[in-house]
């Protein structure tokens, strides 16, 4: 609903959150509508869990565009510099939603309204939620982002971090002296880098 008003719903079905990165394409948009119309979350005829996808069972699909799920966290503040700007973002979900009525039916996939402050009530029956990503594409270095830097530069740090001082570490060690190990006997400290 928005402002009060009903603007769409569903009987059986799914409910698809869906949060558009920057670095989205067709491929991302053709693989996601592939799996959701696909997945099997429903049960059979006979009661079997996780044997029927919504298209099996002619279940209804309510899609949501969800901005927010390209979150991420820069101390305890939410940052959304992932997800695709407002524009770009409204054409691709409208996209989203022709494919997914190409693939099934159209009278059965419903959606909220782009853009809006929505209020919407899930009966998550089970409950089942699952998280679906495109394949990931391998990343090239340049196309990182300042915060994926910044997590690689703090990755290296702490893995750079000596056991040791360094004058510990270079001091010559006595085989005679029982404190100084050799690392044969339990000694779990790493001395050198990986």
């Amino acid at each position: 609903s928005v402002g009060g008003e009903q603007i769409s719903s569903i009987g059986r079905g799914l409910c698809v959150l869906l949060g558009i990165s920057l670095e989205d394409t067709q491929r991302e948009l053709e693989h996601m509508v592939r799996k959701i119309l696909n997945l099997r979350v429903f049960e059979d005829e006979s009661g079997k869990h996780w044997s029927k996808s919504v298209m099996d069972k002619q279940y209804e699909v309510l899609c949501v565009s969800q901005f927010t799920l390209q979150c991420i966290l820069k101390g305890n503040k939410p940052d959304y510099h992932m997800a695709m700007p407002t524009e770009q973002a409204e054409c691709f979900y409208n996209n989203f939603l022709e494919q997914l009525r190409k693939a099934y039916k159209p009278e059965l996939i419903k959606d909220g309204k782009f853009g809006a402050y929505m209020q919407v009530h899930i009966q998550n029956d089970g409950p089942v939620t699952i998280e679906l990503e495109s394949p990931a594409a391998t990343v090239d270095p340049k196309q990182l982002t300042k915060l994926e830097k910044q997590q690689q530069r703090k990755e290296k740090t702490r893995t750079k971090v000596p056991s040791e001082s360094s004058r510990e570490r270079n001091a010559p060690r006595n085989k005679d002296d029982p404190s100084a190990s050799s690392g044969a006997e339990g000694d779990v400290s790493s001395e050198r880098e990986p």
